[in-house]
This record gives C-alpha cells, structure tokens and sequence, in this order.
C-alpha cells in the first residue's frame, strides 16, 4: 500500500494539489487549487487503509491511533517532498489527510505579503499571531517570519509544533525545533520548560487551551518574543477568544495583559481568483496607542475601523481593504469581493467607488483539470 500512496503523492504534487485525500470504502481525491478532484479509479477498502497505517507509522504511533482514534505525524517521500499526516477513524473505518509542506521556506516578498509583517521580525519581545482557517497559510508566513530573523539576526529560537513542518536549518540563529509525543508531552510542557532553555524567540504552533495561553503571555510578558496561531477569523475575534477562555474574574487581568504584549494580528483567507487559483486576503493589526486603549478599555468592536484608518500611517488593513486591493489588481470577481467581505452591504458602496474601469485583468486563465488518472513520475 505504501507504493500506492507514494504514487499518489507524486501524482498530487505533480499536478500542484495540496492535499491528497484518503478514505475507507471510497476514491481517492486530491485538493487543487482549493477544489476536491477525483484522482484515479480505485476505491481503497478498510482493511487497505488500514494496511497504509500499519506500513507508515511506528508500533507505538499505531498503538496511539488506536486509542485516540487520531494520529498526528510527518511522512517523507524524498529530499523534496514532505507531507503532515493525519489518521482518524469515521463510521466506514480509516480515513487519511496527507497535506503538503513545502521544502523551500519562500521570502515574505515572494508570498507577497504585506510589508508591515516585516516590522515584526524587529520586536525583541511580545506576541504576535497569526490566524486563519485550517488551510490558510498559517505555517508558511510564520515559516518566512522565522526565517528573515534567522538570516539576519543572532538568536536562540525555540518551536513547538504538531507535528514539525518546515525544518529550519541554523544560520544565524540557533534553532531547536520540538515536535509534541515525540520530543515533548504537550504545548504547555514545552512552553513551561522554555522558559529555563534561555530562548529569545518562542514558536508556539497553536494556542490550544487555556493553561497554553496563559504560559504564552507571561513569556511574552518577561521578555521573550512569542508567535503562535490561532482559528480565528480577524483580530478582533482573536482578542475576544483570548479573553473569553479566562474566567469572568481573570479577564480584567488578561485584558491588561494582552494589551500590553500584543504587538501584531496578521488573519490570512484564501480566496478564489479568476485564474481558479487562491490569493490571501490579509488582516493586518499592529500595536499602537490607540489599539493598546482599545483592548484595555473592551472596546473591541472599534479595531476594524482602527485598522481602516492606520492603512497609510502603521500599514494595518482590515479584510475589506485588502480585497478591494485584489478587485482593483483584477485577481478576483467583484461576486468574490462580496462574497469574501466581512460587511457586504458596506463593500457594494466601497466597489461603487472602484469603477468597472478600474479593473484590470493582468493574469491569463491556467488550465483546470476535473478528472484525472495517477501516474508514477520520477523523483
């Protein structure tokens, strides 16, 4: 089965999928370009799914899989290709994700993000998210963040990620990279026992509860610089999430906390472009005075229109804004621009304002195929 898999995994990156999905009692199916497509004929059954997992994991990992009835884990095919893996049993039996993750860590000028990010590779200490949907680029902006600071800089950084993706090599930086259940037992663990391994940067890849949370802030609050992710859709969720995980009793604390160490918010969505590719629409918070009362004082319902006004003075945007700059540069439909928008009604007024005109198509459709059959292509 193993052989199989590997075919498909060829096959998948071949064709620039990202993720290749495997289910009992069902066909294959790899993600292009944001659409699920069929990948072959074949329909695996339960007993060779369950073959796949015996073939790629450990004795032990496969022992975890059993009980949890999940499994974490990274699969190599070659120097080239690595994919994060996840097992989870559903009603018909094994199914499997396998997501690529590229080798090459891309430069934030070649994601094209916006230039105020690299204001946060220069803050020697506080705490800066990243946020999105599963699937929205969280990993590769923090992956580029790191590696600017790595090129450039003389630090400890320390991660802790479920499990590792990009692997950071030491330049300039000395760089430990923990992988939970096999270098540590939790985030919580980890972050606890960072804070005695004199690190000067922290990489946490999720904030998955409360106790994670509260270790991250006073890491951020005793010098350290912390990134990490969250599911949040904006910046003004992701305060309220933070917050909203404490008891009624602690938030005020929190809040105080938060405000002060809170030096950035960058939410990433994907969405569809006119080429059937996906572009990031990107929400940009960075700490000023203004935010800082705003947190502090619970006024956060007033950081979207904070966020509007620093566009030209800190080089914040809300969501809006930036998809408006994708309608302007042609890369997306004015359908997608109101479909995507936080506030529709708000946006049809903003896009009266652009003009037809405006609008200049500057991309050439790329070829989209349905259906396709998996084929072994060389390493």
């Amino acid at each position: 089965m193993e052989e199989k898999l590997k075919l498909y995994l060829r096959s998948m990156v071949s064709n620039g999928g990202s993720d290749l999905h495997i289910k009992s009692g069902s066909q294959v199916r790899v993600r292009i370009h944001g659409v699920l497509k069929v990948l072959g004929k074949d329909i695996l059954s339960a007993d060779m799914v369950d073959k796949l997992a015996r073939e790629i994991t450990t004795q032990e990992q496969y022992e975890k899989l059993n009980i949890d009835r999940n499994l974490d884990f990274s699969y190599v095919l070659n120097d080239e290709n690595r994919f994060r893996v996840n097992f989870f049993y559903q009603m018909d039996g094994l199914s499997a994700v396998f997501r690529v993750i590229p080798v090459k860590i891309l430069s934030l000028d070649e994601l094209n993000l916006p230039k105020v990010i690299k204001s946060f590779t220069d803050i020697q200490r506080g705490l800066v998210l990243v946020t999105g949907v599963t699937g929205s680029g969280k990993s590769t902006t923090l992956a580029a963040i790191l590696d600017k600071i790595n090129r450039e800089t003389n630090k400890h950084i320390i991660t802790v990620e479920d499990p590792i993706e990009f692997i950071h090599k030491d330049r300039g930086c000395l760089i430990n990279q923990r992988a939970i259940g096999q270098d540590t037992h939790s985030f919580s663990d980890a972050l606890r026992a960072a804070l005695r391994e004199d690190p000067d940067i922290i990489l946490v890849g999720e904030m998955r509860d409360l106790e994670t949370i509260d270790i991250a802030l006073h890491a951020a609050n005793t010098g350290h610089l912390v990134f990490s992710t969250l599911h949040t859709l904006d910046a003004k969720e992701t305060i309220d999430r933070i917050v909203g995980m404490f008891a009624k009793e602690e938030q005020n604390r929190i809040r105080s906390s938060l405000a002060s160490v809170l030096e950035g918010v960058v939410s990433q969505r994907l969405v569809p472009t006119k080429q059937g590719r996906r572009a990031a629409a990107i929400e940009v918070l960075k700490k000023t005075a203004r935010i800082e009362q705003l947190i502090m004082e619970d006024r956060d319902y007033e950081i979207p229109d904070a966020l509007f006004e620093g566009k030209e003075i800190y080089g914040t945007q809300t969501f809006d804004q930036a998809l408006l700059d994708l309608l302007r540069e042609g890369r997306i439909t004015e359908e997608v621009t109101l479909e995507y928008a936080t506030n529709p009604s708000d946006m049809k007024l903003k896009m009266e304002g652009v003009g037809k005109g405006a609008l200049v198509d500057e991309y050439l459709d790329d070829r989209e195929v349905d259906v396709f059959e998996f084929k072994e292509t060389e390493d």
